[in-house]
């Protein structure tokens, strides 16, 4: 092989490091330490009023509660629940799925770069 190829393919390598390594901070900083709440204890924090923020994202429901801590529950279809959180003052934030979007790595494995 010669040195053209050699600083090439070094060059990739460090590339893929480099986006693994975005991909992998990318990931990890999005998602805090959550505890996993039944929907039950959720609906009844919101009535009591513990609920500060949530944002949904198809029948996901990231939110934190009034001291701070983050909560991560699954929704049953609810058609009252939006109501019921814009009465009892959360912010509310919607969100698209995004389990179809592949990461820059997964393009770049998958079409064999």
């Amino acid at each position: 092989m010669n040195n053209f190829g050699k600083n090439l393919a070094l060059w990739i390598v460090i590339g893929l490091l480099l986006v693994a390594l975005f991909n992998l901070f990318q990931t990890s900083s999005s998602r805090g330490p959550q505890s996993t709440l039944a929907f039950s204890d959720f609906v009844a924090d919101v009535n009591r009023g513990q609920v500060t923020d949530v944002t949904i994202q198809g029948d996901n429901i990231n939110g934190h509660f009034t001291d701070g801590r983050a909560f991560t529950t699954y929704s049953p279809k609810d058609p009252g629940l939006v109501g019921r959180l814009i009465e009892k003052g959360v912010r509310i934030t919607a969100a698209p799925l995004d389990e179809n979007v592949p990461s820059l790595f997964g393009i770049l494995v998958g079409r064999g770069f």
